[in-house]
């Protein structure tokens, strides 16, 4: 992993896992797409099992009217800046925090509790780590940690109406899970997998069983 210790860093900071549906579209019939089943278990469900054993508190970004209950007793707020895509949505979790953040999208079922572990350990060395990946940026933003500094350099950014995700990178610290590590927490194709349209839904039916141990286990009730 790259980057350097800030120096006087607290032992353990406070974070929050934040589940990040972003806007209001609608796939499927109509469903939001984290609330579509993969292996008996809405996704939404699977990304807040991830981070719940790691973050010390859940919180759910989101801009559909329905959303508050889609997990009953998780803190739901909106974006601030509106129309401002991921980037927003990362400003929105930590201006709602208050707290460094684990972020993760609502729509990839196959984020291993292990990952998010790492990231939250590494969180103790720079302001952002992400996983490497095949994807075209070369990292998983939308599966990363963000510390409180954070915060500041992304208004900025947002004010010089930026909207990629990367962009305020340069003004922070920035260190990056290498990818033959991340390989060691899972099959990075499988966990890093987006449902995007059905027939991602169908890939990733087809692999629940295999990352569920095997077997399929139904929803449960929150």
């Amino acid at each position: 992993m790259s980057g350097q210790a800030h120096e006087g860093r607290s032992a353990k900071r406070r974070c929050t896992g934040v589940i990040l549906a972003g806007g209001m579209a609608t796939r499927y019939g109509g469903a939001p797409k984290g609330l579509e089943l993969v292996g008996g278990r809405r996704v939404i469900d699977r990304v807040a099992d991830a981070l719940a054993p790691t973050t010390d508190d859940l919180l759910l970004i989101a801009n559909d009217p329905a959303a508050t209950g889609w997990l009953p007793g998780v803190q739901v707020a909106s974006d601030i800046r509106p129309g401002c895509g991921g980037l927003g949505g990362i400003h929105a979790a930590l201006s709602h925090a208050r707290t460094d953040v684990i972020v993760v999208a609502w729509d990839m079922p196959f984020i291993p509790p292990r990952l998010v572990a790492a990231l939250r350990a590494f969180g103790e060395l720079a302001d952002v780590v992400v996983p490497e990946s095949d994807s075209r940026r070369g990292v998983e933003p939308l599966c990363a940690y963000y510390s409180e500094r954070c915060l500041a350099p992304i208004e900025r950014r947002l004010d010089a109406g930026e909207r990629r995700i990367v962009s305020f990178f340069d003004d922070v610290e920035v260190a990056r899970i290498a990818a033959p590590e991340v390989a060691t927490l899972g099959d990075p194709m499988l966990m890093f997998l987006n449902i995007n349209s059905p027939g991602d839904l169908a890939l990733a039916e087809k692999h629940a069983p295999s990352t569920d141990g095997g077997h399929s286990r139904p929803q449960e009730p929150r």
